[in-house]
C-alpha cells in the first residue's frame, strides 16, 4: 500500500471496521474515531487492538496520510469537528468503498448486490472458497461465524466484495458499488429500498443498471429472479444472464426435507448437480445457497462436492437468523431487520421451523426506509404470523433528513393491521413486560439494524433464568 497511517472517522460501521481490518492486514497503522459502538463491531475492533477515540479535532492523528471518513449523518463538517479539521488538513480522503477499489485493483473482483441476502451469499461464497483451499480476499458488510473474520486478504485470485447501492460518502452520490471495479456480479433479490435515498423503484433500480455498464463483456453476471422488482431488472437486460431461485431460474432448489438440518437438490435446468445440507433456517437460506451454487459453478472455481462440504460446515453470520442462548428452553433468534424483505423473510424461517410456537417480535424501527412516512404500508403485513409484536422506539438520528413517522403513528399502524403491538422504550421497562409475558412455548424474534436499547443481550439472559434448559 502506498499509505503508512489511516484514521477512519466513524470506525464503528460495519463496512468501516471491515476495510479498516484490510488496511492493518496490509501493513498500514490504522486508528479510528467513533461515539456509539455496541457489540459486535466493539468486539471485532477490540480484537484489531483498534480503540476508538471521540470526535475532535485533537484526536485526528498528525500522522494521518489517509482519511476514511464514513457516511453516518454527523459525520459532516458543519456538526463534526474531526471531520472540518480532516478537510482543512489537505490530507487525502476517502470513503470505504474507495479504499477497497484500491485494495482489489490486482485482484478479480466479484461484487454481491442487492436488497437482501448477499451479506450472507458473501460469507457463504468466501466459506466455501477457503474450505476449497482457494485463499481468497474478501469484505462482508456482517460479523460472520464462518469465515471466521469479515474480511480477509487471501492469496487467491478472487475477491469477493458485498456491495452496496447506498451513496458512497456525505460528498460522493454514487453508489458504493460503482466503485469496485467487478470483474463478475452476482444480484440476489430486488427490492425497493432506502425511501430517504429512491423515492421510487425506478430511482433504486438506476445505480444496478450502472452497475451492468462498467461489468466487463467477459464477465459472468448471477441474478436472483424472485425479487419483488427482479423481473422488472432482469427485463431490460440485453447480456447473457445465469438465473436463480428456489423455484425460479435456471439453478432452482428441489426436493427440500426440512428440519433441523436441511437438504435438498440443487439443479441446473431441471438436471440434478449435487445434494446438500444446510443448518441454516428458512427458504430465503436456500435461496441463498442457490445462488451461491449458481456463481461458483458458473465461474467453475469448485466442483459440486467441493461446494456441497462448504454448504455442509457453514454456520452464518451474526445477527442473521443467529440462535442468540444454548442456556434457555426459549428459541430466540436475532434477524436484522434493516427492511421489510429481510423482517419478513425472518417471520416466514421462524414459522417454518417452530409451527407450534407462539411466535413474539420485538422490532425496533431503526433504519430510514421503516421510519420513513413513504413505507409505512409495510406494517399492514410486516409481522403477519405473529401473535405479539413489542415495538421499540424509533430511532432519532437523522429523522429531520426525512418524513419520519413518530412511535405512537406506527404502533397504531400495526394495530390497525390486526396485530397485538405494544409500545416500548426504556429498555429496563420493557424488559419487565416481556419477563412476565413470556410463556414456556414461545420462540421470539429480535429484529433491528440498531440495538433495541440493550434488549438484544438482556431478552436472553432473562429467559435463561426463567426458562433454563433442561
Amino acid at each position: 500500500m502506498l499509505y503508512k497511517r489511516a484514521h477512519f472517522i466513524g470506525i464503528g460501521g460495519v463496512g468501516m471496521s471491515a476495510v479498516a481490518k484490510l488496511l492493518k492486514d496490509s501493513g498500514v497503522k490504522v486508528s479510528g474515531s467513533d461515539e456509539e459502538v455496541y457489540p459486535p463491531i466493539s468486539t471485532f475492533l477490540e480484537e484489531l487492538g483498534i480503540r476508538p477515540s471521540t470526535y475532535t479535532a485533537q484526536n485526528l492523528p498528525p500522522d494521518a496520510d489517509l482519511i476514511v471518513i464514513g457516511k453516518n449523518a454527523k459525520l459532516v463538517p458543519e456538526t463534526n469537528e474531526q471531520v472540518k479539521a480532516a478537510f482543512d488538513s489537505g490530507k487525502k480522503i476517502l470513503s470505504f468503498p474507495e479504499v477497497l477499489g484500491e485494495l482489489s485493483q490486482e485482484k478479480e473482483v466479484v461484487a454481491v448486490v442487492g436488497s437482501y441476502g448477499k451479506s450472507t451469499t458473501t460469507a457463504l461464497v468466501s466459506h466455501i472458497l477457503e474450505t476449497a483451499g482457494k485463499d481468497p480476499s474478501f469484505f462482508i458488510g456482517a460479523i460472520p461465524y464462518t469465515p471466521v473474520q469479515n474480511a480477509h486478504m487471501g492469496k487467491g485470485k478472487l475477491f469477493i466484495v458485498e456491495g452496496d447501492e447506498y451513496p458512497s460518502s456525505n460528498t460522493d452520490p454514487r453508489a458504493k458499488f460503482l466503485l469496485l471495479r467487478p470483474s463478475h456480479v452476482h444480484i440476489t433479490p430486488l427490492a425497493h429500498d432506502h425511501y430517504n435515498v429512491f423515492p421510487t423503484a425506478e430511482d433504486y433500480l438506476k445505480p444496478f443498471e450502472e452497475l451492468l455498464t462498467i461489468l466487463p463483456q467477459n464477465g459472468a453476471l448471477v441474478a436472483c429472479c424472485e425479487g419483488p422488482l427482479s423481473d422488472r431488472f432482469l427485463s431490460k437486460i440485453v447480456r447473457p444472464v445465469t438465473t436463480y431461485g428456489v423455484s425460479h431460474g435456471e439453478f432452482q432448489a428441489k426436493n427440500i426435507s426440512w428440519g433441523e438440518i436441511t437438504a435438498f437438490d440443487i439443479t441446473r435446468n431441471d438436471k440434478t448437480i449435487v445434494r446438500v445440507a444446510t443448518t441454516q433456517l428458512g427458504e430465503h437460506n436456500i435461496q441463498n445457497i442457490v445462488g451461491a451454487a449458481a456463481l461458483l459453478l458458473t465461474l467453475g472455481v469448485v466442483s459440486p462436492e467441493e461446494f456441497a462440504a462448504g454448504v455442509t460446515t457453514f454456520l452464518g453470520i451474526t445477527r442473521r437468523l443467529d440462535k442468540k442462548s444454548a442456556r434457555t428452553s426459549i428459541p430466540i433468534f436475532e434477524g436484522f431487520g434493516s427492511s421489510y424483505e429481510k423482517l419478513r423473510s425472518a417471520i416466514e424461517a421462524v414459522i417454518q421451523h417452530f409451527p407450534k410456537r407462539r411466535l413474539i417480535v420485538v422490532f425496533e424501527p431503526h433504519t430510514f426506509s421503516w421510519r420513513n412516512r413513504g413505507a409505512i404500508s409495510w406494517y399492514d403485513t410486516a409481522f403477519a404470523g405473529a401473535q405479539k409484536i413489542y415495538i421499540y422506539e424509533p430511532a432519532s438520528q437523522g429523522a429531520a433528513t426525512h418524513t419520519q413517522l413518530t412511535h405512537e403513528e406506527i404502533v397504531e399502524r400495526v394495530k390497525g393491521a390486526g396485530f397485538d403491538a405494544q409500545a416500548i422504550s426504556d429498555p429496563q421497562a420493557a424488559l419487565a413486560i416481556i419477563e412476565e409475558d413470556l410463556k414456556p412455548n414461545d420462540v421470539v424474534l429480535l429484529s433491528t439494524s440498531g440495538n433495541l436499547g440493550g434488549l438484544i443481550e438482556t431478552i436472553p439472559l432473562m429467559a435463561e433464568k426463567k426458562y433454563p434448559a433442561a
